[in-house]
């Protein structure tokens, strides 16, 4: 059964595929199927997100798809960037760009006001209808500066006290278990092994 993963964000694409090992799944992307068509998000709620982008590409391609929406939800900042995490230091801005924006904005706030978590939605559809959500979060603090490289977004500045490092500090294979990717993902995967089992469309 082939699988479409509605996203073009290769870090993504990379959690998902390890997530997602063990399934009889031929993962695919909006590329793969030559759909170049995007939807644009709004600013409702990340399951709102993760809806639409899941409704749409299942209507486009005729797969069953899954859509993701995530955010990265600071106490101190009200719950900033929220909804707004890919978008918060302006539409074309990168990685570094957002990490350095958002480490500004926390400039004068101690260590243990910086509570964070990361949060996750991801939806799944048939080319019919939205089938469920799952939800994943993971608590943690946001760092002074980045540390590590096996990550992205903000992943060098959310640091696990429990584990003394940051998200993009830690192996893959515990990143893999703990994140809140992980989490959403790890909810979606007995659901996705019965639909793969059963073999629908």
């Amino acid at each position: 059964m082939r699988l479409l993963l509605a996203t073009s964000n290769k870090g993504k694409i990379t959690e998902f595929r390890y997530l997602f090992q063990g399934l009889s799944l031929e993962l695919v992307t909006p590329v793969d199927v030559g759909i170049t068509r995007t939807i644009e998000e709004g600013n409702i709620s990340m399951e709102d997100n993760a809806c639409k982008k899941a409704d749409f590409y299942a209507g486009l391609s005729g797969l069953i798809t899954l859509a993701d929406d995530s955010g990265l939800e600071v106490d101190a900042l009200g719950g900033e960037p929220g909804i707004q995490s890919a978008r918060y230091a302006g539409d074309n801005a990168s990685d570094s760009d957002r990490i350095k924006f958002l480490l500004e904005k926390l400039k004068g706030i101690s260590r243990e006001k910086r509570t964070a978590r990361f949060r996750c939605i991801i939806a799944m559809a048939t080319p019919v209808q939205v089938l469920a959500t799952f939800e994943g979060e993971c608590e943690g603090i946001i760092t002074f500066e980045p540390k590590g490289d096996n990550g992205f977004g903000y992943d060098p500045i959310f640091y696990f006290p429990e584990y003394d490092k940051t998200m993009a500090e830690l192996p893959s294979d515990i990143k893999n278990t703990i994140s809140h990717r992980a989490r959403a993902a790890q909810k979606a995967y007995p659901v996705l092994k019965r639909y793969s089992e059963r073999h629908v469309i």
